[in-house]
């Protein structure tokens, strides 16, 4: 990777994925775009376009001026903000995710965009989820997911275009707040421990979703786009994993910083359905032996240094 457009960067994943990218590549060689703009170190940082993804016209005419090499696709609708409005949802992530890939084939480009645990369903394993395995999603952003792998399959067997694609848990920040995703009480209970001393989950006890720490999930962004092509057996769909946590575990955790930390429950019926219908836990060996992955950060490592960022 040389010149980098990043489309979605003002989101959960982008809004650091730009940053940690700039540091490594070069300022000017990585290009930030989204659909609004806000207070961001991601705009005034260096080059940063508007852009709805669902403009392939535009989006074209951005990567071709700064002559890109990589497009990293991130622009999306989440699991329930997706379910909410299944229609918008199909339209922006299967939309622009098609515009995107277009882009990339006509100008050459290696390309990325995240899949997701929501692309499996209550019929795969719950348990050390396989890489290769059933995947019968009931939800429109889990639709999406297994569309957008097939997608990017399609596009590297027909095109020859460069795709490449991660699986992501949860993902865990301290730098963005949560954005409408199942897995984001994961999240707001930092933010709400430190703010309140107590948190309301809407997803029940017991309820085991596989999580990552965000310094992980930009690691393996990266390592997987400088990855070998050669040695690529999945291209599209790895799974990743840090940890496979539920409510309590995470409540337990925070209790080690703030002994007082209460956690409460209102499930929210929506959310808890989706919740149950992911995995319990994944098996990323696949990742691990086709590409070197391996996560840094486990629970009790990721609390801590969640803790002391917020506090700051």
């Amino acid at each position: 990777m040389k010149k980098i457009l990043v489309t979605g960067a003002l989101g959960q994943i982008g809004s650091e994925l730009v940053i940690k990218m700039r540091g490594i590549y070069g300022t000017d060689n990585v290009i930030a775009t989204d659909i609004r703009t806000i207070d961001s170190e991601v705009i005034t940082g260096g080059p940063f376009e508007i852009l709805d993804v669902t403009d392939a016209e535009k989006m074209f005419d951005i990567a071709k001026r700064h002559e890109v090499d990589t497009i990293i696709h991130l622009a999306a609708l989440l699991s329930a903000t997706a379910e909410a409005k299944p229609l918008l949802a199909w339209n922006l992530n299967m939309g622009g995710l098609v515009n995107a890939l277009e882009v990339a084939r006509e100008l050459n480009c290696k390309f990325f965009t995240p899949s997701s645990i929501g692309a499996f369903g209550p019929t795969t394993p719950k348990d050390q989820t396989p890489q290769d395995t059933i995947q019968r999603p009931t939800t429109m952003y889990g639709v999406n997911k297994v569309s957008g792998e097939l997608l990017c399959d399609y596009y590297y067997n027909k095109f020859g275009v460069d795709t490449r694609g991660l699986r992501f848990p949860g993902l865990i920040s301290y730098a963005t707040p949560p954005g409408g995703g199942t897995t984001d009480y994961a999240v707001d209970i930092y933010y709400k421990a430190i703010e309140s001393g107590s948190y309301t989950s809407y997803i029940d006890k017991g309820t085991y979703m596989d999580m990552m720490y965000m310094p992980d999930a930009l690691n393996a962004i990266i390592n997987l786009m400088e990855a070998d092509p050669s040695k690529l057996k999945h291209r599209n769909s790895f799974n990743v994993t840090a940890m496979s946590v539920e409510p309590e575990m995470v409540a337990e955790a925070i209790r080690k910083h703030i002994p007082d930390f209460k956690l409460d429950y209102d499930v929210d019926p929506v959310r808890q359905r989706i919740a149950e219908s992911w995995p319990n836990s994944i098996d990323a060996s696949a990742a691990a032996d086709e590409w070197g992955f391996k996560a840094e950060y486990d629970l009790e490592r990721m609390t801590e240094d969640m803790l002391k960022k917020l506090k700051k």
